[in-house]
């Protein structure tokens, strides 16, 4: 059984007969979260699982503007926490029909109500950067996770993963240098150095 299928495997068990199971899947910039979240989406039973993106609650760049905070996009500062929170505590309340805002990474927008969760989805994938982030407010999200992924990797792993991330996305080598160097790796230490401990640690190298 491959590494999937036994976490797959693993979740399914632990979630037993509940209603709803909701999973952490918490790890930094360019660790494989959202990759990993899909890989596992596509092992449970149709329409038993659906993954929420932490992304989709990404501060507007006119938002960041005002506030001096472009140049620092995707640190925890730039996210709705308190969007974000609530949404985790409807998805925990197993509300009928739940919109959820979908990052759109080739415009760098969030796209309002771009899914909906039903009442008849058992397992919801949680991916984000800071879901065990230690720290205020996000050490509030500790409770609203069943079950909790870290999903850890080297370094010099993440910086080439989040090279290829921004070439494909246009960058030149010198500007995603810049932006990897003053952002993501500030992001990336924060992670490592102040993060809750998960239920499982999966290391990629």
């Amino acid at each position: 059984m491959s590494e999937i299928a036994t976490l797959a495997a693993t979740i399914f068990k632990r979630a037993g007969k509940a209603r709803r199971f909701v999973v952490a899947l918490a790890g930094p910039p360019g660790a494989g979260k959202s990759t990993l979240a899909e890989a596992l989406y596509d092992l449970f039973p149709e329409g038993s699982a659906t993954v929420v993106s932490m992304d989709g609650f990404h501060f507007d760049d006119v938002v960041l503007n005002a506030r001096g905070l472009r140049a620092r996009k995707g640190a925890p500062e730039t996210f709705d926490f308190h969007g974000f929170e609530a949404l985790l505590q409807r998805i925990r309340a197993n509300e009928a029909e739940i919109a959820i805002p979908v990052f759109d990474r080739t415009v760098e927008l969030s796209r309002a109500g771009a899914a909906i969760i039903g009442q008849d989805v058992k397992f919801v994938l949680v991916e984000g950067n800071y879901l065990l982030l230690d720290e205020e407010p996000w050490n509030r999200l500790a409770p609203l996770f069943d079950f909790s992924i870290f999903i850890d990797a080297p370094r010099e792993a993440l910086d080439e993963r989040l090279r290829e991330r921004w070439h494909d996305h246009g960058k030149s080598e010198a500007d995603a240098r810049a932006w990897i160097d003053t952002n993501d790796m500030p992001n990336i230490d924060r992670v490592l150095a102040r993060r809750r401990p998960a239920d499982l640690v999966m290391r990629h190298n």
